[in-house]
């Protein structure tokens, strides 16, 4: 069956990283280590392991990054070659789990970090243990070769790939009947989101400024109000249907990049000096991820306030002044796990299913493409923003291709409606 394959290769890599600065993003993919090919279905590692075959298989910003020749160095150690991408997914089981689990037939997504338990080490770390899978201090352990996630991990298979890929019992969320198959593949990032706006604290009435609204600021923007009670929330977009959707999705004030820190002013009532404000937001949230925009960031937080970065960076260099001088308290919050609310602990993915379902998240896939199509696909999921589009994604789902044949033309125009 088909499917890509992402290779170690540094010349590729490094001729990636050139086209991409040239091109833009996802533009990079002719000449990147990620190959078309035929390829077997990924062996199950044992006991408590499924089989699921992809419906729909999101492009995220890490996979961009990746196949952009951008990521950082500091992943070298803890993914393992050649790896099918794809983590943002929604399948059906095709081989149940020995000893339980859900069936054959039935539809799932994925929660793709391979914690302690998925990799089979007892006792588990101190973060799995806790229930923050994110945290596992043990990815490149175990009973797999080394891999953060599905999908980075030459053992498992991934998503991008009709092939299939395998998961543990403990990674498998069903999926209710109420939310469609374009529902069910935001999932992933918005369990991202929820755990983001658990992680930065938010008080009631504080006021939170969100800087990026592709699709982890969109989804970091429900969870905040799903699940918290912030004061006023202010969001910088680039891009006109990104600010259009920020206010729909909780924004009270959705403004471009360039007039957030200015927003943030207004509503703080601070002074300018030093290139930032006297006072500024008590949370500021970072859904990009570069230099300029943690340090728009740092020169928007109040002293003593929050900087939640949610955007995956690379290598930066910052002015770090303003964090050790105001005092800023810089979070980090990848992926998810067990979360702690005033609810009681729930998983984030049970959190992210309630939030995609309120909030009508399937309407964020913009695009959906075949395998065969995939230079297309990055290089529209490169350009989302731009081109009006949030969420991009691969359709593996055998009846849309029976029924529109090999060119698949109007996958793409049907979705995208």
């Amino acid at each position: 069956m088909r499917g890509l394959v992402f290779e170690r290769n540094l010349p590729r890599f490094a001729a990636a990283r050139v086209a991409t600065s040239l091109a833009g993003s996802g533009r990079g993919v002719g000449v990147s280590p990620l190959r078309l090919t035929d390829l077997d279905a990924p062996e199950l590692p044992g006991p408590g392991w499924a089989r699921v075959r992809p419906l729909l298989a999101g492009i995220c910003g890490s996979d961009l990054s990746t196949i952009d020749g951008r990521s950082s160095r500091y992943f070298e150690d803890i993914v393992s070659f050649p790896f099918v991408p794809g983590h943002e997914v929604v399948g059906v089981v095709e081989e149940p789990a020995a000893g339980g689990g859900p069936g054959t037939g039935t539809r799932v997504v994925v929660e793709p970090v391979l914690g302690c338990v998925a990799r089979g080490i007892e006792p588990p770390c101190p973060a799995c243990a806790a229930g923050h899978t994110g945290g596992c201090e043990r990815v490149a352990f175990g009973q797999l070769a080394p891999g953060l996630q599905i999908g980075f991990c030459a053992d498992t298979g991934g998503g991008w790939s009709a092939a299939g890929l395998v998961a543990h019992v403990s990674q498998l969320h069903p999926v209710p009947d109420a939310l469609g198959d374009e529902d069910a593949v935001m999932v992933e990032p918005t369990a991202c989101g929820v755990h983001a706006a658990l992680a930065a604290g938010v008080t009631p009435g504080e006021t939170v400024a969100v800087l990026g609204a592709g699709t982890l600021g969109l989804t970091f923007l429900c969870a905040l109000r799903h699940l918290t009670r912030p004061g006023t929330v202010l969001a910088g977009a680039k891009h006109p249907q990104q600010r259009r959707l920020a206010a729909e999705l909780g924004a009270d004030v959705a403004v471009g990049p360039d007039q957030l820190t200015r927003a943030v002013r207004l509503r703080s009532r601070s002074l300018e000096a030093s290139g930032g404000l006297t006072g500024g937001a008590d949370v500021v949230v970072d859904c990009v991820g570069s230099a300029q925009s943690l340090a728009q960031c740092l020169g928007m937080v109040r002293p003593r306030g929050r900087l939640v970065l949610v955007g995956m960076p690379g290598s930066l260099r910052v002015d770090l002044a303003p964090l050790w001088h105001r005092e800023v308290r810089l979070v980090g919050a990848y992926a998810y796990g067990t979360e702690h609310t005033e609810n009681g602990a729930r998983r984030t993915f049970d959190i992210a299913l309630e939030v995609v379902g309120r909030y009508g998240l399937g309407r964020l896939v913009s695009a959906a493409y075949p395998l065969e199509r995939f230079e297309e696909a990055l290089a529209h999921a490169g350009a989302a923003g731009r081109r009006g589009s949030v969420k991009i994604v691969f359709d593996l789902r055998p009846r849309r291709r029976a029924r529109d044949g090999a060119a698949s033309e109007r996958v793409v125009e049907e979705v995208a409606r």
